[in-house]
């Protein structure tokens, strides 16, 4: 395909995947925020089989809205389903991922810096995580474990942090996390469309046909939409994630993952028992102090400013020092076949993102991201596919480390 057409696939793909993520997320915070906010009706409005109301004002507008205990005597005409959302969320996010991650596989994918893994296994790599991610979440949510809530949760945390570990044993650190994330959001939508919309229609069908509506499917389908609210917020930085190579770089990034996904599992409980009334001091500032205690963690200590020169068999110390002009041969051979305006590499037509590094000053100027992206977290290049050395990183890292002079 054309590079500029592919380019704007790829632009059609994530404006679509975050547009439909937005009215996925939207509509489960508003109908979890709707059901802890209803309240009896008083006598004079009172109806028969109703649970709950609210009533609320939004754009000049009053709304009512009633929830019935079980359904209502008759069904309306015209009955709304929530389900398009997510099953357009994951369509578009899956396009993005096939476009970018598994058509540009050697990019994207694969790291000879992680695993020896060529682009066909690691591509089979990454679809058997988001099938296996589905078919073992679906056999415990099915076990003994659902009547456990807090032990099913443990497991799926423990579960989900070996994934993360075994994904970065094996693909690019940046594909990982993607990979982690497509397998959550994998599971959630297809808890829409397996259980909680299947058990919605038998529900509705009950109804028609006067019998009771089947109370283990209402179950999982309860449990799963739960999963489903506490899942979003982790998945949401991983859509991010891409933007921060502190942590998906670091040597520990799985578990900076896991406790990035505890932060966002905390945050997300807050705001659920805020909504039913019963407000919890400590576990927001909590998430809080987790969320600064990573950025500590993460932070590069003198071990890790100094490993690129340990490897490379270097002395950190005075008299070890780099001029800009061995620097600018590096930036040339190792970054700017990429970060051009005029990019070599097959497929590119302008530099990722807008950087480019033609001109000394274009240099100098992004000096401290080149130090987190090159020296620090070795995530660029992508795949190393220039075959920048730990020599290389080094010397970079010593130009900037002492101001990043260009003389």
């Amino acid at each position: 395909m054309d590079t500029h057409l592919g380019q704007w696939l790829n632009l059609a793909l994530r404006w679509g995947h975050v547009i439909t993520g937005v009215a996925w997320i939207g509509t489960s915070f508003y109908f979890n925020w709707l059901n802890s906010r209803l309240a009896p009706p008083p006598p004079e409005r009172a109806e028969p089989g109703v649970a709950g109301e609210l009533w609320s004002v939004h754009g000049g507008g009053f709304y009512r809205v009633v929830k019935y205990a079980v359904a209502p005597t008759r069904l309306p005409p015209t009955l709304h389903w929530f389900k398009w959302e997510a099953y357009a969320t994951w369509l578009t996010g899956f396009a993005l991922l096939a476009w970018v991650y598994y058509v540009g596989a050697a990019a994207y994918l694969v790291d000879p810096q992680v695993s020896r893994l060529g682009p066909r296994a690691a591509i089979a790599v990454g679809l058997g995580t988001l099938l296996g991610a589905w078919v073992v979440y679906d056999a415990l949510c099915r076990s003994r474990l659902a009547n456990s809530p807090l032990a099913l949760a443990a497991t799926l945390f423990v579960l989900g942090t070996g994934l993360a570990w075994g994904l970065t044993q094996l693909l690019a650190p940046r594909a990982a996390y993607l990979h982690v994330g497509a397998a959550l959001g994998t599971i959630m939508a297809a808890n829409v469309l397996m259980v909680i919309i299947p058990s919605q229609r038998d529900m509705v069908t009950a109804l028609t046909e006067g019998r009771a509506p089947d109370a283990a499917r209402g179950a999982q389908a309860a449990l799963r939409s739960l999963h489903n609210n506490y899942f979003t917020l982790p998945v949401l930085f991983i859509m991010v994630s891409s933007h921060y190579p502190e942590t998906y770089g670091h040597t520990l990034s799985w578990l900076i993952l896991a406790g990035l996904a505890l932060v966002g599992v905390a945050t997300r409980h807050w705001f659920n028992l805020r909504n039913e009334g019963r407000p919890n001091g400590w576990l927001l500032p909590g998430a809080a102090l987790a969320m600064v205690a990573l950025a500590v963690v993460t932070a590069p200590r003198r071990a890790d400013r100094t490993g690129a020169y340990e490897r490379a068999g270097a002395n950190p110390t005075a008299g070890n020092t780099a001029s800009f002009a061995e620097v600018r041969v590096i930036m040339a051979r190792r970054c700017a076949p990429c970060h051009s305006a005029a990019p070599t590499v097959p497929g590119l037509t302008t530099p990722p993102r807008g950087v480019a590094f033609d001109t000394p000053e274009q240099i100098r100027t992004r000096a401290d991201r080149i130090l987190v992206m090159a020296a620090t977290t070795h995530t660029m290049p992508l795949g190393n596919v220039t075959g920048m050395t730990d020599e290389e990183r080094a010397l970079v890292a010593r130009w900037i480390r002492a101001g990043a002079l260009l003389r």
